[in-house]
């Protein structure tokens, strides 16, 4: 059912509380929203994002609740399908309504929705459309997180509509962000998964958004914000170059070589005071991993030789960590092999996007031995050190 933002404005997205994964890639825990949002002005009804396509039937009730003739125009803010995927549906709708969108989103539509070109508006930075009382303001926001990506901003009732910037994966029945510690756990976990990449451009988009008034910020994914100042101030620290006094390591044991390994750097890391954040590959939530990414001073990937190379699930997480490109000043890897390895250069080269300095790997023949668990030591000693001077201690 339709739910009222403020005067003249309405919420008419959907939840969809049992999606548990997306893009077959990123687990949803909490399932997701796909929000869309009705602002009636005076002369013109405009429709701001839609639904995934699954969800379309309950885009459609809810606007036939609202009693609307019409929708004038449709506002796509960003190309993907969880949010454009039923635009298709609202033109076949309302057939004289037009697509308002930038050129990049415009060609995204085209190729992947098939929309025909006489369907769009479109629009630059800074430009504005007049609802009649109501006026909006669009503003570009390339690489958050696709190169097309805008916002759309209500001028007369200072409402950011962000689609996916500042969202999260969480499906809830309110409205209005109540619990903040699950609405920041929810939002650091979409942020780490999906915006990390883009920190550096995320900064400056934050920095342009100073500019502007917001009081509401309703994002495309998760419950809209009342007070803003809640998740841009968690976007300034999650983007900053500050790091914790924190070590993540991920690591995967097939005969528990690597295993012992990566508990005794448990135990001495803990020791040096350090906060250990430890996932075991193989029942580890990915997205808990990105979580753990954003703030933590140090990385340490531990893996067994598999046929010369990494294991399947290390390789795969350092694939996803270097995807991700997190602000970690520090990576080390330890490892064991049988007969041969080349997990050390395999490594490196998996993670060259990363900006960090690497520790000098540690690579272990068979069980881990006196002189190995003392080439720990010297390793943990090291780490120590790096902390230190970076002053997180």
């Amino acid at each position: 059912m339709p739910k009222k933002i403020v005067d003249g404005i309405y919420y008419v997205g959907s939840r969809h509380w049992d999606r548990r994964l997306f893009d077959e890639l990123i687990p949803l825990p909490d399932g997701t929203t796909y929000n869309a949002y009705v602002v009636k002005g005076s002369e013109k009804i405009v429709l701001i994002d839609t639904v995934d396509p699954s969800k379309t039937r309950e885009l459609l009730e809810n606007l036939n609740e609202l009693h609307f003739d019409r929708i004038d125009y449709i506002i796509s803010n960003h190309a993907e399908q969880d949010h454009s995927g039923s635009i298709p549906a609202l033109l076949e709708k309302y057939p004289m309504a037009k697509v308002v969108t930038n050129a990049k989103c415009k060609g995204f539509l085209k190729d992947l929705l098939l929309i025909e070109d006489e369907k769009f508006i479109v629009i630059n930075d800074g430009d504005t459309l007049s609802l009649g009382n109501k006026t909006l303001e669009f503003i570009l926001a390339p690489w958050v997180h696709w190169p097309e990506t805008m916002f759309t901003y209500l001028q007369e009732d200072k409402i950011l509509f962000s689609c996916d910037f500042l969202g999260s994966h969480l499906a809830t029945s309110k409205l209005f962000v109540s619990e903040e510690p699950e609405v920041y756990e929810a939002a650091k976990r979409y942020y780490a998964e999906i915006m990390m990449p883009f920190r550096s451009m995320i900064k400056n988009h934050l920095k342009k958004l100073e500019n502007y008034d917001i009081k509401i910020v309703a994002p495309s994914h998760g419950p809209v914000y009342e007070k803003p100042e809640f998740i841009i101030n968690a976007y300034r620290d999650w983007i900053s170059d500050e790091v914790k006094n924190e070590v993540v390591l991920i690591y995967v044991s097939m005969h528990d070589s690597t295993k012992v390994i990566a508990e005794h750097l448990i135990k001495k890391i803990e020791e040096k005071g350090i906060v250990v954040k430890p996932f075991n590959l193989t029942v580890s939530d990915i997205g808990e991993i990105a979580m753990a990414l954003v703030d933590a001073a140090t990385v340490i990937l531990a893996s067994p030789t598999v046929l010369t190379g990494l294991h399947p699930y290390a390789a795969n997480a350092a694939f996803i960590m270097n995807a991700l490109r997190p602000k970690t000043k520090f990576v080390g890897f330890v490892g064991s092999y049988g007969w041969g390895s080349k997990v050390i250069d395999q490594t490196k080269q998996l993670l060259n996007n990363l900006k960090a300095e690497f520790l000098e790997p540690i690579l272990i023949k068979g069980y881990p031995k006196e002189h190995d668990f003392e080439e720990l030591d010297k390793f943990v000693e090291i780490l120590y050190e790096k902390h230190n001077k970076l002053g997180v201690l």
